[in-house]
């Protein structure tokens, strides 16, 4: 153990406890949903499966709520419901990344797993930390158990990025494709521009530049984070978190967006050629920096950070005060049908479910109800007539509502600035939501649109109530607390 490495332990062992009592008390803690033990949590990084033990690391300040230099955590799971918290895995402790282990990926070969990161390093002076006095090293990292670092190196030095890019070049992420590798990392040009860098490699240590896998694309900002490249259905995905795009109708609503492009990729040109355009991930307030994994049973399965960087002053987290922010989105399993993403929950969530309630409804002016028993459920509403419209009231002060056009989530003071976020929709089929505490993921049309959001209740309604001129059938069960 180096000294950098052990006087970091120290301090957090010195000083944690007390955190941990704190965080304990907080009524907006979450119950199934994977959040911080203390301090900050924002990117998944290095998600995967072997010999049937899910790991998932995620970028980690376990003193600083309000972030502070980053660690990746690392939890545990069998069934990717229940979830053990495991030692930090990663410390800003070489050289190469003492100002923060940055976001980064896992990939696994032959019984080794592969980790790839961004080392950060900020030099003092005066520095506007894009152009100049920052370093982002490309970092490959070994271990055969996913507990034990067994290797570290640094594969691209900062200063071997190519001409024409400011310092703003991490996120890197592993394809293998026909016996070689292909990394993928997010870049900034020095004209403001983003772009997907790609390098290619015959042994995972040794990389070489091979030019931009999309760029030219000035609708999608100046900065593409957290890039992701996978295979799926016979197509192509790449996803990114693109900072710098301008609303556009109801469209692209927050600071920063996370989105997917289908295309095919030119394995000989190495280019990647859109078939579709940008398409929003989630709708809602709280989502940024997607990864995703194939588990062994050979789904594609996507986390999101259930934050968003730079949302202040629009709207807040009040965990703050408590010693804690942000948690992991639910893992939900993708598809491409009828030529769109499809985000659905897994079917492991069922494991939590508690006795149902089934009713159904003739909804006329009059409002019908149904009691919300408890503040972590799910939820069902299959609509019978889709271009009709709904409106549900539910928590303290969320409505969702449909008026046959636009589909519409709307916060009171419980969203602490969070207000309102719409989709333009000729029908809607089906809602799915999944309330925990503080969280609300909503799946719209089996998975066609998705919207998540943290809010904070201080009362709950004690029941849900369905308004409009549809008919719904409604499936709602209490869910145990993983």
């Amino acid at each position: 153990m180096n000294h950098i490495k052990e006087t970091l332990q120290k301090e957090i062992k010195a000083k944690q406890p007390n955190l941990v009592e704190k965080v304990a008390t907080d009524p907006w803690r979450l119950h199934f949903h994977q959040q911080p033990p203390t301090g900050w949590l924002n990117d998944p990084n290095g998600v995967y499966q072997k010999d049937g033990l899910y790991h998932l690391y995620y970028q980690y300040s376990p003193l600083d709520p309000t972030g502070g230099v980053k660690y990746w955590g690392h939890k545990t799971s069998t069934d990717l419901v229940h979830f053990k918290e495991e030692e930090i895995f990663l410390y800003p402790d070489q050289t190469f990344d003492k100002d923060g282990v940055y976001s980064g990926s896992a990939f696994e070969k032959d019984g080794v797993t592969h980790f790839f990161y961004t080392g950060n390093v900020k030099h003092p002076g005066t520095h506007d930390y894009i152009t100049s006095g920052r370093e982002h090293n490309t970092v490959h990292m070994t271990s055969q158990d996913g507990f034990h670092i067994d290797s570290r190196e640094v594969v691209i030095d900062s200063s071997e990025y190519p001409d024409g890019f400011t310092q703003h070049i991490r996120d890197p992420k592993i394809l293998e494709k026909d016996g070689l590798f292909y990394m993928v990392l997010g870049g900034r040009t020095s004209e403001d521009k983003g772009a997907i860098l790609l390098y290619v490699s015959k042994d995972l240590s040794t990389w070489e530049y091979k030019g931009n896998l999309l760029e030219e694309r000035h609708d999608l900002g100046y900065m593409w984070e957290c890039p992701d490249f996978f295979e799926l259905n016979g197509q192509d995905i790449l996803l990114m978190s693109p900072q710098g795009v301008e609303q556009s109708g109801h469209e692209f609503e927050n600071v920063y967006q996370s989105g997917s492009i289908i295309g095919r990729t030119d394995w000989d040109t190495l280019k990647f050629e859109p078939t579709d355009g940008f398409v929003e991930l989630d709708r809602g307030f709280d989502f940024y920096a997607p990864q995703t994994f194939l588990d062994e049973q050979g789904r594609r399965i996507l986390w999101g950070w259930m934050g968003l960087p730079d949302i202040e002053p629009e709207y807040s987290n009040p965990t703050i005060e408590r010693g804690w922010q942000h948690a992991m989105t639910l893992p939900r399993e993708l598809a491409i049908e009828e030529g769109k993403l499809k985000q659905r929950p897994l079917p492991e969530y069922q494991l939590l479910r508690k006795e149902v309630q089934h009713k159904s409804m003739e909804l006329t002016e009059a409002i019908e109800m149904i009691k919300e028993t408890s503040d972590t459920y799910e939820m069902i509403v299959e609509v019978v007539q889709p271009t009709k419209s709904l409106k549900v009231k539910l928590s303290q002060d969320v409505i969702l509502e449909f008026n046959g056009e636009v589909f519409t989530l709307k916060l009171g003071t419980s969203g602490f600035g969070r207000s309102k976020r719409t989709i333009e929709l000729s029908e809607l089929t089906s809602i799915h939501l999944f309330l925990d505490t503080s969280s609300l993921e909503i799946f719209l049309n089996d998975g066609e649109y998705v919207l998540t959001t943290r809010l904070y209740p201080t009362s709950q309604l004690n029941s849900i109530e369905f308004s409009g001129d549809t008919s719904v059938q409604i499936s709602k069960w209490d869910l145990e607390k993983a």
